[in-house]
């Protein structure tokens, strides 16, 4: 079974293991000490993943660890930026119990409200309670994320398919691909769009847009698209709304031209990259302490 990301609260012993010998340490010196003793072989790709703020994720577990450890006075903060164990924090020999350290602390309020303690639905309590704050905020964008994507497709699969034509081309626009060209509705070949990356038009990308509900793209399509870009140029992007098939995959993969893929779920994760067919609803700010404010 692969090694996970630990939990905030799984850092806990190794953070106070880290501090036993009593000396005063950095606060990044400690992340770097627990992550080599206790998790040094998660894979790399554990070790860069960033929140949805941007902070390394693991470091953020060990910061709330270390927050966590403060409140229940297993540790304390001597000086700017740095951590000392305490005496009850180097008493502690076994596990401590996270229910026990939040309900101590009172941490829980930060949790649930009345109503929700006196709820006999526990379970959902005790995943909020093992998920750090941000843990929390990152679970909810995602999920936000997912069901806006979710609705993006949904809309797309519904949109005239000529105005799905021209939704593409402003994407390609916003991702920097230059000025687009629409192609006549009739008799364009099975070319939706022309791209210049160049102003002189010199270096073309021709885009071919399908809007379907279930319907996948078959090699035959794939096939019509390379036909109908005659030579004039060896790039193009094929976009659906729907899936691609195998026969369509090898027959884009082993063209003489380049040609990219780009399903619906590959789509709406570019619009909403890139804000089309999509608006920032509400921008929230978190803030921390200022340590510099406070310095003399």
């Amino acid at each position: 079974m692969p090694l996970e990301i630990p939990k905030f609260h799984e850092t806990f012993i190794p953070i106070l293991e880290i501090l036993s010998n009593g000396e005063v340490i950095h606060t990044r010196e400690l992340q770097r000490l627990v992550i080599e003793k206790y998790f040094s072989n998660l894979t790399e790709e554990q070790l860069t993943e960033k929140t949805k703020t941007g902070e390394i994720l693991i470091n953020n577990r060990i910061a709330w660890g270390k927050s966590y450890l403060k409140k229940g006075g297993y540790i304390t903060y001597p000086e700017r930026g740095n951590v000392k164990i305490t005496e009850k924090g180097l008493k502690q020999k076994s596990e401590i119990n996270l229910k026990s350290l939040v309900e101590d602390t009172g941490t829980i309020d930060f949790y649930t409200d009345e109503n929700a303690k006196t709820n006999s639905e526990l379970k959902p309590v005790k995943e909020i309670i093992n998920s750090s704050p941000q843990d929390l905020i990152d679970k909810g964008f995602s999920q936000i994320e997912k069901e806006t994507k979710t609705d993006l497709l949904e809309k797309l699969k519904t949109i005239d398919p000529y105005f799905f034509e021209k939704v593409i081309l402003i994407l390609l626009k916003k991702m920097g691909y230059g000025e687009f060209i629409e192609t006549s509705k009739s008799g364009d070949g099975g070319i939706d769009g022309i791209i210049n990356e160049d102003k002189l038009g010199l270096d073309k990308i021709y885009i071919q847009a399908k809007r379907f509900n279930e319907n996948k793209v078959r090699e035959k399509d794939i096939r019509n698209f390379i036909g109908a870009m005659s030579g004039d140029t060896n790039k193009g992007v094929f976009v659906t709304t729907s899936i691609f098939d195998i026969g369509a995959v090898e027959k884009a993969k082993n063209a003489h031209h380049k040609i990219i893929l780009i399903d619906g779920n590959k789509l709406v994760d570019l619009m909403h990259e890139f804000n089309v067919g999509v608006q920032i609803k509400s921008t929230y700010e978190i803030k921390q302490l200022d340590e510099d404010f406070f310095e003399e």
